[in-house]
């Protein structure tokens, strides 16, 4: 397990590498001058020769291409062109934003996702089975730019009880939240539902109910944990789209995290800052698919020792010796 880990943690290095140089090679040939958004249209041509040079923007594309990846092996993701500061200190102070939405909006959403997807399936065809369905159907479906609009519509200027933006205080928090959560949530709900319909039609199940156990026992400890796997890989994903989402809604709920952070360096051309925020998003997408795979271990021995078994070289004196103890 541990040569597992640690094999998924190396093959992270080439995709952030990847990652970076496609995006390097994107804003590259992007039509725009930095330096002219920086210093202005009226900027002096000895500003923008400076300029150019401290923000490490002179040079051909392979002299900034070295230098970029240079600066990835020393942890370095440049300086922005904006506040002239490092792009790896703005983006921890703006990531803990992030992520403290994205925590909330997640446990939210596994919460009321994996609840009702229990009651939708067992109780099918149901009032609440429709009803159920129904709303994770409207959640999916539903822009979340215009379920954040009408959140600050009705909460804030018609009810007048949250904040419409901002945050710190745990009423600004609340919209942004439920924005993220209740999208996350409808999808989680949908493979929940779907995974417990099938699982409650296995033969354990039957068994299980034939022996009279409780009825809780069922659900939670032989029908829930077998339908895990599928609902895992979904939290999984939803995890990662989080990161996406929280685009629109700190850009919405005007909220200083990652998003928010993005779209205004790509507003000013901060290329540095782009870049820097299109790699940490990649390295926190991969580090939550290894926690993912992790995870299925503990819910099914079955991948523990797929896992285990996939960093095993069989040596084959060991081989023969055990066919011929096992021979007699």
């Amino acid at each position: 397990m541990l040569k597992f880990i640690i094999k998924r943690l190396l093959w992270i290095i080439p995709v952030l590498f990847g990652v970076a140089i496609i995006v390097f090679t994107i804003l590259y040939f992007s039509p725009g001058d930095p330096a002219l958004q920086a210093l202005g249209d009226n900027a002096s041509p000895e500003a923008i020769e400076a300029f150019n040079k401290d923000m490490g923007l002179d040079g051909t594309y392979f002299d900034r291409l070295v230098r970029l990846v240079t600066g990835l092996c020393k942890g370095d993701l440049g300086k922005s062109y904006k506040t002239r500061t490092p792009v790896i200190n703005e983006l921890v102070t703006k990531f803990k934003v992030t992520l403290h939405i994205s925590a909330y909006a997640i446990i939210l959403g596994i919460i009321l996702g994996i609840f009702f997807g229990i009651i939708s399936a067992l109780y099918q065809n149901s009032i609440w089975d429709t009803l159920s369905t129904g709303v994770a159907l409207f959640g999916i479906s539903m822009p979340m730019f215009w379920q954040g609009l009408m959140l600050i519509l009705l909460f804030s200027v018609i009810l007048n009880w949250l904040p419409p933006s901002g945050y710190g205080t745990w009423q600004q928090m609340i919209m942004p939240v439920v924005a993220l959560g209740v999208n996350s949530s409808a999808t989680i709900m949908r493979t929940t539902r779907s995974s417990m319909l099938e699982v409650m039609r296995q033969d354990y199940i039957r068994t299980a109910k034939a022996k009279g156990q409780k009825f809780s026992t069922i659900v939670i400890r032989h029908a829930l944990h077998n339908a895990m796997i599928p609902i895992i890989t979904v939290i999984g994903l939803q995890l990662s789209a989080l990161l996406a989402g929280s685009i629109v809604t700190e850009v919405i709920f005007s909220i200083s995290g990652v998003g928010r952070y993005l779209v205004d360096s790509m507003t000013a051309r901060d290329y540095a800052a782009v870049q820097g925020c299109v790699i940490l998003i990649a390295f926190v997408s991969a580090i939550l698919n290894l926690i993912v795979d992790i995870i299925y271990t503990f819910i099914d021995p079955r991948m523990k020792t797929m896992y285990e078994s996939a960093g095993v070289k069989l040596n084959p004196k060991k081989l023969a010796k055990a066919a011929e103890v096992s021979n007699g």
